[in-house]
Order: structure tokens, then C-alpha cells, then sequence
């Protein structure tokens, strides 16, 4: 059975303590969740402008080093699966202590690497970067309720929204300046200072006293049988999997069909990240009073229309670089209402097992995003011009918009499930 009633009743942290910025006995201040959120996504598009000067230096194919983007989301992935049991049942800090160490190693490694598989293998070990997205969400419903948590996800994601929009511009300077490998550098030493801040800030917001792992498969099946849990994770997920797909082909449609250098696809790529701060800024003011449902569907509306309309357009005989990117702010502005409040509502289906429900969500989020973000690399060197990769997303948004229905439908024809 699915009633929301039956779990929503857990009061808030915010209730029984005050956040103290840099006190370890309160739950992390909202700056440390952005950039426990932001980490990641730095690690993920600041390099993406280097990508053919590293295809150039490691004499490799594009296909090969895109891997260093599909492989990452699939890593990603199953990091995501494994870190929701994990900091279910050992707590939210030591998690993240240990999974942004591991970082700043393999950051070190990425720079050093002297070749393609030697990269690729550090590549995949920075992917534990990703495991802070899940626990900043988890976190986050440990201490509001399911309302509240859309709105405050919509804020922690709309800070960390600023990161691609700097992050590929500088990548691209520091690539023109000093080369790839100082990236990597940089990615080193930010990894390093949020494991610091995390240390003095992060108090421990599991308060459940930590589930065995037996007890937590045992609640697999109330979790997996819930069809609002599946409507909303594969809502995020085709979402989320547009802007992955443009992950994996924008480096080659603008550099290979549009003839961009690498600063000014740095700059470029910032297109969707402002869609995506805007899309969090209205879910973080608007999601209490609209509810979660509504504003994914506005999102899932905007995503599909947005994407239709910059196909129609390239189809027409208007295609350029300012159409394409100019069109996928809408896939941002769409992620930013979709992904906060679809994360809020598989965060609630569970309460208890948040950490849990936030891993598998992200897992489908980022493994369909690598999925995609290879079969767009595939697709554009073997059709070539921006169109498949336009395809890809556009299907994407129109499946995120038929999960979104269902979910509507179910909630309003019966309650349990």
C-alpha cells in the first residue's frame, strides 16, 4: 500500500535544533549542502571543453575518451545504489567523509594519468563524488517533510546549478592557458576543501540509529512495489537523461559541426545551467503552494515543447550554435522544476528508508543518463549534424512527461496502491 498520509508524519529536525554554520553537533548548514551537491557536478562538465585536445594527446578516438562521460554516469550510478543502504545504516558524515576523499585521490590520478585507459580507470574512481548528490537530498528529507523538502531541494540545487554555469568556462580557460591536466588540479584542490568544511560542519542527521542491511532488504519490496516510488524516479530520470545525452554530444556538436574553440564552448555549455538555476529558483519558492505534482509537470511540459521547438527550427533551415544552445536552457529550466520536487516525492514515499530511495532514485537518474549519453556520442559519428542528438533528448523529455501523467493519474484515481 502507497498512502502518503501513513508516512509523512516525522517531524522535523529544524524543530528539535538550531543549524549552527561550523558545529558539528547540528545538521549542515545550507551552503555545505550546495557544495556537497556542486562537487559533483563540477567534476562532471568542467573538463567536457578539454575533450578533443585530450582525444588529440592520448592519440584515441572521440568515442573512446566520450567513455570518460558515460562511464563516469555509470559509475555514478552505482555508487548511488550502493550509498543509500550504506549511509541508511553507518549515517550521512562518515559517508561523505570518506567518498569525498577518495575524490581528491582520483583527481590527482586524472592528472597524472599518461594515458587514455589510465585516465579513464582514475575517471571512474571520481565518480564517488556522486554519492554527495544522494546523501545532500537524504539529508535533506532527514530534517523537513515532504513539502518542505521539494522547496529546500529547490534551493540546495539552484545554488549548485551555479557550478556548470562557471565550471565549463573555466575549464576552457584553464585548458587554453595551461592545458587539460590543470583542470584536474583545480577539481583536487576543491575536493580537499570541502572534505575540510564538511568535517567542521557536517553533524550526523540519521537519527534512526542505523538499519541492518538484512532489515533493509526486507523493506525492498514495500519500496519497489510502490508505483508512485517508479512514476517519480523515472520522471527524474528521463529528465535528468536529456540534459546527460547533451553531456555526452554537445562537446562534439559544437566543436565538430559548429567549429567552436574550447573557451567558447566553456561558455556555452553555462546555457542550460541557467535554465536550471531559474527552474530551482520557482521550485524552491513555488513547490509548497503549487504541490510537487503540478510543477513536474509544468517542467515536463516546458522540456518537451522547448526541445520540439529547437528541432522544428533546426529542421527548418535555421540551425546554429545559438539555436542549440539556446534552446537547451529549456532543458535546464525543465530539470529544475522536474528534478526537486520528483526527488522529493520518492524521498517521501519511504521515509524511513530516504537514503536508500535516493540512491536507487539517483542510480536510475544516472545510469538511463549514461545510457544516453553514449548512444549520443554513437549516434552523431555515425549520422553526424546536431539532429541526433536532438532526437535523443527530445524523447527522452516526452517520456518524463508521460511518467509524470501516470503518476498524476494513479494518485488521482486510488491512493493505495
Amino acid at each position: 500500500m502507497d498512502n502518503p498520509k501513513k508516512f509523512s508524519n516525522c517531524a522535523t529536525m529544524e524543530q528539535r535544533v538550531s543549524v549552527r554554520f561550523l558545529d558539528r553537533t547540528t545538521p549542515p548548514h545550507i551552503f555545505t549542502l550546495v557544495l556537497l551537491a556542486g562537487i559533483s557536478a563540477m567534476s562532471m562538465s568542467v573538463f567536457l571543453p578539454s575533450l578533443p585536445a585530450m582525444t588529440e594527446e592520448f592519440d584515441t578516438s572521440y568515442a573512446i575518451m566520450q567513455l570518460s562521460v558515460s562511464l563516469y554516469l555509470a559509475f555514478t550510478a552505482l555508487m548511488q545504489l550502493l550509498v543509500g543502504p550504506i549511509a541508511d545504516k553507518y549515517g550521512r558524515r562518515p559517508v561523505a567523509l570518506a567518498a569525498l576523499s577518495v575524490f581528491v585521490l582520483a583527481s590527482i590520478g586524472c592528472m597524472l594519468a599518461e594515458n587514455a585507459f589510465i585516465f579513464l580507470v582514475f575517471r571512474m574512481l571520481q565518480a564517488v563524488s556522486a554519492v554527495t548528490i544522494a546523501l545532500s537530498r537524504a539529508i535533506v528529507r532527514d530534517i523537513v517533510s515532504q513539502e518542505e523538502s521539494a522547496s529546500m531541494i529547490g534551493y540546495v540545487t539552484m545554488g549548485m546549478s551555479l557550478v556548470p554555469m562557471f565550471a565549463p568556462a573555466m575549464g576552457g580557460v584553464l585548458d587554453d592557458m595551461f592545458g587539460w591536466r590543470a583542470t584536474f588540479l583545480v577539481l583536487a584542490i576543491c575536493g580537499a576543501g570541502l572534505t575540510a568544511l564538511c568535517y567542521f560542519d557536517q553533524g550526523e542527521t540519521n537519527r534512526s540509529g542505523g538499519m541492518s542491511f538484512k532489515d533493509q532488504v526486507a523493506d525492498y519490496p514495500e519500496l519497489f512495489t510502490s508505483r508512485r516510488f517508479w512514476g517519480y524516479a523515472l520522471g527524474a530520470a528521463f529528465a535528468s537523461g536529456a540534459f546527460f545525452a547533451f553531456l555526452g554530444g554537445a562537446p562534439y556538436v559544437a566543436t565538430e559541426v559548429y567549429g567552436m574553440p574550447a573557451s567558447s564552448v566553456g561558455i556555452f555549455f553555462g546555457a542550460p545551467a541557467v535554465g536550471y538555476f531559474l527552474g530551482n529558483y520557482i521550485s524552491a519558492r513555488l513547490s509548497v503552494r503549487f504541490g510537487i505534482n503540478r510543477m513536474i509537470l509544468f517542467g515536463s511540459i516546458i522540456l518537451t515543447v522547448g526541445m520540439s521547438a529547437s528541432l522544428i527550427l533546426t529542421y527548418a533551415g535555421f540551425g546554429s550554435a545559438y539555436l542549440f544552445f539556446g534552446f537547451c536552457t529549456f532543458v535546464g529550466l525543465g530539470n529544475g522544476l522536474v528534478l526537486p520536487n520528483a526527488n522529493a516525492g520518492l524521498l517521501s514515499v519511504r521515509p524511513r528508508l530516504a537514503g536508500t530511495a535516493s540512491g536507487i532514485g539517483g542510480a536510475l537518474m544516472i545510469g538511463g543518463g549514461a545510457a544516453l549519453s553514449a548512444l549520443a556520442g554513437a549516434a552523431l559519428q555515425t549520422w553526424g549534424g546536431s539532429y541526433p542528438l536532438q532526437w535523443i533528448m527530445l524523447l527522452s523529455a516526452v517520456m518524463c512527461l508521460l511518467s509524470v501523467i501516470y503518476v498524476a493519474w494513479r494518485e488521482k484515481a486510488v491512493i493505495p496502491t
